[in-house]
């Protein structure tokens, strides 16, 4: 059986310098201080296992899966490395061999990952049936009750953290073709998963604040997932079949821009030309999908969005960095530039910002108590900033933060992605100029 990382380009595997400037950004570094839970150590296990001085064990696939892979490493390091494609061959090269199977693990592996996220017409029933278990009342009785000791304990720890679920879907909030009245550029919008579920005025608002500045937008109703969740997971060869779906669904060539509005979505879906490399019926066009992927903060500050004038947020705001935007996109700066461009918003900075909440895709399912640890420093870090609602661009970030929030009974009013503050702004600016007239 062909080891892949030992069909890694060797140079990825050389880059590290073992300099040691990971170190202090590395979540899981900081909470142990043992070397193999750093981004060195991990990349040395690697190149070890590459150079066939050691083999893929338990201990191995275990050091792996205990990486948040926040890639806030890369954004310290001074010599490039690209620990994004090392950290994903080596978890799929873990899945491969098998070394940490297990009956429970892979019912839950195939029945999330291999079906739930790829049929979205079946992810959006599961989603359905969330919701009538909140709105009639049975969740609550059950917690009444106390019938979720009856659960397992792991399903009874996380039935707290399941997402509310929305009473309506994207589709349901937008029409496939949306056109501005005066049209200057021609974008898609993608949708997600977890943000069509449980988000869905986030992917409303994206779409106002493009139609906003004169973009015709187009949302196709029923898109799959962009295959983030299966790659961070060892599933390459799902993510790449997703991948295609997703070019075919939304021909790169026919529009400006692609437009992603989750981080950890976004980082995935700008890598697709290295996912499809090897595919001579994508290749082509997973380059100009790659091209014209862009973060909805990112694309506002690209064309240079309009300003809106109305007052519609009167209170203080901080941000949190969804790590995958700040250091798997590098976009950092532009949600800023759309929060500081709203009238009424007063900015306050989050104490370490960009340090991973937690959520990290799955991670606060699979390693509980190191999320728990996590949430609980970007929680005491967001009340530093005084601030009454709190943005994100990342729907794991989302959900993350308001379950800190709930547990907490903390007094902050909302979570809030930014483009959401923005199209309220717009609105306002919209019902003024109504009433004035």
């Amino acid at each position: 059986m062909k080891n892949l990382l030992k069909s890694l380009d060797y140079s990825v595997l050389q880059q590290c310098m073992h300099c040691g400037m990971c170190l202090p950004v590395c979540p899981t570094y900081a909470e142990t201080k043992e070397e193999r839970h750093g981004p060195r150590g991990r990349i040395s296990l690697m190149r070890a296992i590459a150079d066939g001085e050691l083999e893929i064990t338990r201990g191995f696939a275990d050091e792996m899966y205990y990486c948040l892979g926040c890639l806030a490493c890369t954004s310290a390091c001074p010599a490039g490395v690209n620990y994004a494609e090392l950290f994903e061959t080596a978890r799929a090269e873990v899945e491969r061999r098998h070394v940490i199977k297990s009956t429970q693990r892979d019912f839950w592996r195939w029945s999330v990952v291999k079906v739930l996220f790829t049929r979205p017409r079946l992810l959006r029933l599961a989603g359905r049936g969330l919701w009538l278990w909140r709105v009639t009342g049975m969740q609550a009785l059950t917690r009444a009750l106390r019938l979720t000791y009856l659960l397992p304990r792991r399903l009874r720890e996380l039935e707290p953290q399941a997402p509310r679920v929305g009473a309506k879907f994207s589709h349901q909030l937008i029409k496939p073709v949306e056109k501005p009245a005066q049209q200057k550029r021609r974008v898609a919008v993608l949708t997600g998963c977890v943000q069509d579920l449980a988000f869905p005025e986030i992917n409303r608002a994206t779409v106002d604040v493009l139609l906003a500045n004169n973009c015709e937008v187009h949302t196709p109703p029923v898109q799959p997932c962009c295959g983030s969740l299966h790659a961070h997971n060892g599933d390459l060869e799902s993510a790449r079949t997703l991948a295609r779906r997703l070019i075919d669904m939304i021909p790169p060539e026919n529009f400006d821009a692609i437009i992603s509005n989750a981080g950890g979505c976004g980082s995935h879906l700008r890598h697709y030309d290295h996912l499809l490399r090897d595919d001579p019926a994508y290749a082509a066009r997973a380059v100009e999908w790659s091209e014209k992927l862009r973060d909805i903060s990112e694309y506002l500050v690209e064309i240079d969005f309009r300003k809106p004038a109305a007052r519609a947020v009167t209170q203080t705001v901080t941000y949190h960095e969804s790590c995958h935007l700040c250091h798997g996109q590098k976009v950092s700066a532009q949600p800023r530039a759309v929060l500081r461009a709203i009238p009424g918003v007063e900015l306050r900075e989050c104490p370490e910002a960009a340090w991973c909440c937690g959520s990290a895709g799955i991670y606060n399912i699979t390693q509980p108590v190191t999320a728990g640890r996590l949430q609980d420093r970007k929680m005491a870090n967001l009340r530093r900033a005084h601030a009454g609602i709190i943005t994100t661009a990342n729907p794991g970030c989302h959900l993350q933060i308001q379950n800190g929030l709930r547990a907490e009974k903390d007094t902050v009013t909302e979570v809030a992605h930014p483009v959401v503050l923005l199209a309220r702004a717009y609105a306002a600016e919209k019902n003024e100029a109504a009433a004035r007239a």
